[in-house]
């Protein structure tokens, strides 16, 4: 059984995020999204659920963390190329996120990442075909 994830993260302004995500080419499921909830599509069966935070609030008796002063989670991408992880960086500093530090190379893997406008960290990371070999 090939099972879906859906992400869950709450954001301060979901039209400002939801027009961050699309100005670096991702695309949102209509069916799950609303006022309260933009549905990014990031590959076949997963999805990051970004929440309004008062909306995101009502799944949990804890506090929500604000991600531009705690780290709550860290969201790892594949990337089919290089050219790919720096396109994406890029786009993203354009569109208004931040970029933590710089790009990694370690021969068999490259990655590099950027904040979108919650503070929250996309990890983002291309893996060459013999990596296992590696």
């Amino acid at each position: 059984m090939t099972r879906q994830i859906f992400v869950n993260l709450p954001v301060r302004d979901l039209a400002r995020t939801r027009s961050f995500f699309e100005s670096l080419g991702f695309e949102f499921n209509e069916k799950f999204s609303n006022d309260e909830a933009a549905c990014l599509i990031v590959g076949d069966g997963r999805y990051v659920m970004l929440l309004a935070e008062n909306f995101f609030s009502t799944f949990t008796h804890k506090p929500v963390c604000d991600a531009r002063s705690a780290t709550e989670v860290l969201v790892c991408l594949g990337c089919d190329s290089r050219a790919e992880v720096d396109d994406l960086v890029a786009r993203a500093r354009a569109a208004g996120g931040s970029v933590p530090r710089d790009a990694q190379d370690h021969g068999f893997m490259y990655a590099h990442a950027f904040e979108d406008p919650d503070g929250h960290i996309w990890e983002l990371v291309y893996m060459a075909e013999n990596a296992e070999a590696a």
